[in-house]
């Protein structure tokens, strides 16, 4: 089965990720676009480049140029599940955005958010 949100553009999800970080803790969009940097590679030019060109989700991730191998450091849940115990996968990799974009939101240190 796949799920609709892989073919979903990323540019109409990466608002909700900018709007999420800044509204609770005042974190700004250069700081999503850090995390999203960390997490696949992408330059800042190629992030938005894609989001220019409205690239899938799975598309996004599956040329992601470098998936951050500290990804696997990111543990709890999001959406009722535990990132760490779901299938690897595409869905692993969008929750472990989710899960990076919702310790921004709650003003986690940039340091711990990017495992460093």
């Amino acid at each position: 089965m796949t799920h609709r949100i892989f073919a979903m553009p990323f540019a109409s999800v990466y608002p909700a990720y900018v709007a999420k970080a800044a509204k609770t803790k005042g974190r700004t969009q250069a700081e999503v676009d850090e995390v999203i940097r960390w997490l696949t590679g992408y330059s800042q030019a190629q992030l938005d480049a894609l989001i220019a060109d409205k690239t899938d989700i799975q598309t996004f991730f599956g040329n992601a140029p470098a998936l951050n191998p500290a990804r696997e450091l990111i543990t709890g849940v999001i959406c009722g599940i535990r990132v760490e115990a779901m299938e690897p996968g595409l869905m692993q990799e969008i929750r472990y955005l989710d899960k990076l974009i919702d310790e921004l939101a709650k003003g986690k240190a940039m340091e711990k958010v990017l495992r460093a």
